[in-house]
This record gives structure tokens, C-alpha cells and sequence, in this order.
């Protein structure tokens, strides 16, 4: 478990793919504290430490990690964010990140708002993904627990501020560039458990391929609004 505060950032030294599923990182993290079978989060994927050594450490990646995110197509001396796991008692600093990326969005608008110092991005998300996407809710980009600021559609924008500019590479990425996403743990619970009973009960799928299709007078028609 984790918490979307990104703790540092790593460089890829040897990329995996569908050939070679171990992908090698070294960053300044302390990890050689970390025991062989520990999970870290990179770029927001759940991961687990198979070796390590000061300033580096590899982890293999399956066929299912490799086609639902970014990481099969990183090369070598690409940036990551880099999360150690929640241990338990310690500080909720973002919110609940599973590091189980729900699929890859894109990057389809950027812009400085304010004085300048922040900027907001627009992003694409699978359609299966918009139900868990509120305003002022939360999600993880590439790992990073942000505030949704607006959604319209599969779509939702979110704003970086100075700190997460400094402290993450969120702020490089172009337009057009894909991110892993990862909706909130809770809304996801909630979001099945209504298709569950709009769709008759138990069986429904647990996401959709359609899209949203909750409108306030389904949930009137169900009995959860009035």
C-alpha cells in the first residue's frame, strides 16, 4: 500500500519488455534497506524487489504489467517516481494507492494558471475509469496521489503546484504522452457495488467498456437519491 507521495525519482538502467521482464532502476533512495520480496512503487506500479544494492534495484515485470502500463515501454536513462511502501502508522500524506494502475491515460492539454508557477493538466482516461473520477476527488498520475479538479467525460484536468513540479517529472511530459492511472480505492468499491444492483445483482461486471451510465434519475429510479 502506498500513498501517491513520491519519495524520489530513479533512472532506468535496463528497461524490460516482452523478451527480458526484469527492469533494472538506480536512484538515491535508500532500497538496499529494503528486504528481497518488498513491493516499490514505480511510476505508480506495485512492484517487487527481487535484488538490490545501494543506489539500485531490479524487479520483474508479468505479461499483464507489461500490456496494462507504461513500463514496457520505457528505455534506458528514462525518469521514474519512486514510492517505498506505507508502513503502517505513518503519516496518510496523499491517499490510499493500491500501486494496481487501473490503465494508461494520456496527456491531451497543459497550461500555466495562476502567477505562472503551477500548471494544470488535462487528461484522457480509460472510459472504464470515469465512473471513480469526481471533482475534488482524488487519483494517481504516474503514481502521484493528485486532486481531480474537473471531469468531463473520460476526461479530468489537475493542477501541479510548485513543489510537485520540483519534485516530480509530471511537469516534462508533453502533450500526447501516456500515464498510468489509477482511480480512488473507494470510489471503485462503490462504483461496483452500484453496477451490481442496477444490473440485478450479483454477476455485473465489476467495470465497464461503455463508459459512465449512472445519471441522477437511474439512481432516483434505484432508490438512491430522492
Amino acid at each position: 500500500m502506498f500513498t501517491g507521495i513520491v519519495e524520489g525519482t530513479g533512472i532506468i538502467e535496463t528497461p524490460a519488455s516482452a523478451e527480458a521482464h526484469r527492469l533494472v532502476v538506480t536512484t538515491s533512495l535508500p532500497v538496499e534497506t529494503l528486504p528481497i520480496g518488498a513491493s516499490i512503487a514505480v511510476d505508480g506500479v506495485c512492484l517487487t524487489v527481487v535484488e538490490r544494492e545501494p543506489g539500485r534495484f531490479a524487479a520483474d515485470l508479468g505479461p499483464e504489467t507489461l500490456s496494462l502500463t507504461t513500463l514496457g515501454g520505457l528505455g534506458a536513462g528514462d525518469r521514474v517516481h519512486l514510492e517505498r511502501p506505507l508502513n503502517l502508522g505513518d503519516p496518510l500524506g496523499g491517499h490510499l494507492v493500491a500501486g494496481h494502475v487501473d490503465g494508461v491515460g494520456a496527456i491531451v492539454d497543459r497550461r500555466h494558471v495562476g502567477d505562472g508557477s503551477a500548471l494544470e493538466l488535462d487528461v484522457s482516461a480509460p472510459p472504464a475509469l470515469a465512473p471513480t473520477l469526481v471533482p475534488k476527488g482524488s487519483v494517481a498520475v504516474d503514481g502521484v496521489s493528485l486532486t481531480v479538479n474537473s471531469v468531463a467525460g473520460n476526461r479530468f484536468s489537475v493542477t501541479l503546484i510548485p513543489h510537485t513540479l520540483a519534485v516530480t517529472h509530471l511537469g516534462q511530459k508533453p502533450v500526447g504522452a501516456p500515464v498510468n492511472l489509477e482511480g480512488d480505492l473507494i470510489a471503485k468499491h462503490v462504483d461496483r457495488l452500484v453496477s451490481m444492483r442496477l444490473d440485478g445483482g450479483a454477476g455485473a461486471p465489476a467495470t465497464r467498456d461503455d463508459g459512465p451510465g449512472l445519471s441522477l434519475e437511474t439512481l432516483r429510479k434505484h432508490g438512491f437519491a430522492t
